[in-house]
């Protein structure tokens, strides 16, 4: 099957004094209807990678080398008014902080139907009945009363669950989801992850799921890529990372992960030489590449 999202050897540089790498040579792929996690520590270029997709990377960085080719479309420098109609209708975002990716000064209803009359060219009418029925989608209780309301009227997991509605609203192929559950309350966190699941499932888009959460990883995804200072280090199907991570990264992050099923074993931070050793390959390859 022929990838969905297909990133190769993508370079990204921060212009800067010194200039700084922020991506080392990146490669992943998402087929159609696949979840893949992005797994890595804070600082390993996670959101990067899905910035660049995205278009809203930093206006002082550029991509130096490589390519995002998404649905057959190279869309690495695409221009602004393009990406607006690739955004939203064809690739969708679910954000980290549902506390403030909401506008506002703004009703729920509004940001809801916007999208829709953008992108689907629906009249006012038919876009209030479709962000109603998306809210009831989501399993909100009394979604007229909520689309009324404003954000802060919301809890955190409400306000979630509107952003993977608006996220959802036109049947994307392709949803990039920053690691959405991190603000969230454990049992909050496990609804939300339930949702997103059932909702991958009855339409067949792709998820491309930023973690550092394993636990998320191994309930959710079929296929792990782990990075760590810009770069992958390992790609594989979920069943054979759990069962036999090749990196040593990948190992030492698993012995890192707390265990509820252990719950005498002491912490096992990720060893300082490991981490020297792989600051050292980067700059190795950045003197190389430079």
């Amino acid at each position: 099957m022929s990838a969905l999202l297909d990133i190769r050897d993508l370079d990204l540089w921060l212009e800067a004094r010194p200039p700084r790498r922020l991506l080392r040579r990146v490669s992943l792929q998402v087929a159609p209807g696949q979840i893949v996690g992005l797994v890595g520590e804070s600082g390993a270029g996670k959101t990067m990678v899905s910035r660049v997709v995205l278009g809203i990377a930093p206006a002082n960085a550029r991509v130096t080398h490589g390519s995002v080719v998404f649905d057959g479309r190279e869309i690495t420098h695409l221009a602004h008014a393009q990406r607006r109609h690739l955004l939203g209708r064809e690739i969708a975002f679910i954000p980290q902080n549902p506390m403030t990716a909401l506008n506002p000064v703004e009703r729920i209803e509004p940001q809801i139907t916007d999208v829709l009359r953008m992108h689907l060219n629906l009249d006012r009418s038919a876009a209030s009945a479709r962000a109603l029925a998306l809210l009831r989608e989501v399993h909100l209780r009394e979604p007229e009363k909520i689309l009324r309301q404003y954000p802060h009227e919301l809890s955190g997991g409400m306000r979630q669950r509107v952003l993977i509605a608006i996220a959802f609203a036109c049947k994307p192929k392709l949803v990039i989801a920053d690691e959405p559950t991190t603000a969230l309350d454990v049992t909050v966190q496990k609804q939300i992850l339930q949702l997103i699941r059932e909702l991958q499932r009855n339409s067949g888009t792709a998820i491309l799921f930023i973690t550092h959460d394993l636990g998320v990883v191994a309930k959710l995804c079929g296929h792990v890529v782990v990075m760590h200072g810009g770069r992958v280090l390992e790609s594989a199907p979920a069943s054979r990372l759990f069962a036999s991570p090749a990196h040593a990264y990948t190992r030492a992050l698993f012995a890192a992960t707390p265990r509820f099923d252990r719950p005498g074993d002491a912490l096992k931070p990720i060893p300082a030489a490991l981490t020297q050793q792989l600051f050292e390959e980067a700059r190795a390859l950045d003197a190389r590449d430079a």
